[in-house]
């Protein structure tokens, strides 16, 4: 069997959103390298019917698994509720998926009522309203899709009075409700948390599932002999350097924009070759 211990982690998401778990595995496993691909030219996926996200997601997976990807961390919300399954049955490489940190603010709630702002697609799934029946313990989930928010994060407005319009327009009938704990229930939201939480003020906590997602990955790399140097973990996220590459569909200069302000560092881009929309009926 081959070693993969030097061999990349694979990272995809419908576009920026995925680089905010990115910067959580480059903090968790500083000596593992990373692969990412954003798929922009196609986003958002949480709009489109369940079998174009499927399609969508099985190209992107077989992108970063020509480069080497010994595991795949699904960091996108949407892909990971309608196409994690599909993922799995199709290869035999290992996926992490992104799971809604729904047990956690169960955990947190003091008032019974924990919101999270999603896609369409995850919010309205079948497999969140599992989750909550599986993990909130009773707690009321208000789950309300957020598409607009998406579509801010891919043009780089992170924060400032557009971003907080939008989404106060989206959470404000849940603090009408009594929330007190908000998910982040979108890869793309956390880099929108400091306007988050200007709007939802302080009695609310705000909290996503990326350190979580970063843990997991490194817990399916240890039980495979998988993990690369020391499994140092660091106290912050290392800087992306040439070992690493990323990748997106789309507008690359648009892409390194938003990805160096999610980051907080310079990074190059390269246009992903071939990588074809899906088909529509």
């Amino acid at each position: 069997m081959a070693d993969l211990r030097n061999a990349p982690i694979g990272v995809f998401d419908s576009g920026v959103g995925g680089l905010t778990i990115l910067n959580e595995m480059l903090r968790e496993l500083p000596d593992e390298r990373f692969v990412y691909y954003g798929d922009t030219g196609n986003c958002p996926y949480g709009v489109r019917p369940t079998s174009e996200i499927q399609e969508l997601s099985r190209n992107a997976a077989r992108f970063l698994l020509e480069r080497g990807a010994k595991v795949i961390v699904v960091a996108c919300n949407t892909a990971s509720v309608s196409a994690l399954a599909n993922l799995r049955e199709t290869f035999t490489v290992p996926f992490v998926g992104v799971v809604p940190a729904i047990k956690p603010a169960a955990t947190l709630t003091h008032s019974g009522h924990v919101g999270i702002a999603a896609t369409e697609a995850s919010a309205h799934g079948d497999y969140l309203r599992q989750l909550i029946a599986d993990h909130a313990n009773g707690v009321t989930v208000h789950a309300v899709g957020c598409p607009q928010l998406v579509l801010l994060a891919e043009k780089g407005v992170l924060g400032g009075p557009e971003a907080e319009t939008a989404i106060r327009d989206y959470v404000d009938p849940m603090l009408a409700l009594g929330i007190d704990v908000l998910v982040l229930g979108c890869t793309h939201f956390p880099a929108m948390r400091d306007a988050f939480v200007r709007v939802v003020g302080s009695e609310v906590a705000v909290i996503d599932s990326g350190a979580a997602i970063a843990r997991q990955t490194r817990r399916v790399l240890a039980e495979r002999g998988w993990l690369s140097g020391e499994g140092n973990v660091a106290s912050e996220p290392r800087a992306i350097t040439t070992a690493d590459s990323l990748w997106c569909s789309g507008d690359i200069h648009q892409f390194a924009r938003v990805a160096e302000a999610i980051l907080g560092m310079s990074v190059e881009v390269r246009g992903a070759p071939e990588m074809v929309s899906p088909t529509r009926a």
